[in-house]
C-alpha cells in the first residue's frame, strides 16, 4: 500500500471532516444526511490519516509528490 494522498490533499480532506462534525454537533445536519455526511467524514479522516486513499488505485491517481528517490525521476520510465 504505497501512499498516494499529498499534504494538501489531506489537509482538505481534514478540514472537510471538521466542517461536517461542527455541523452534526451544532444541529444544523440530522437524520439520513447525518448518517451519510458521518461516513463520508470517516472515510476522509481513515484516508488522510493513512496518506492513502482506495478510489485513487483503479484510475492510477495520485497527489503525492514524488521525490527523485521514490522511483518519479527518470529512472520510472526504464523499469
Amino acid at each position: 500500500m504505497t501512499k498516494n494522498m499529498g499534504t494538501a490533499d489531506r489537509v482538505v480532506r481534514t478540514l472537510i471532516v471538521v466542517a461536517i462534525a461542527v455541523l452534526y454537533f451544532t444541529g444544523k445536519i440530522s437524520g439520513t444526511l447525518a448518517i451519510l455526511l458521518g461516513i463520508v467524514a470517516v472515510a476522509f479522516l481513515v484516508t488522510s490519516l493513512i496518506g492513502w486513499c482506495p478510489s485513487y488505485v483503479p484510475f492510477g491517481l495520485s497527489t503525492r509528490k514524488t521525490t527523485p528517490n521514490e522511483g518519479g525521476g527518470v529512472e520510472a520510465g526504464r523499469r
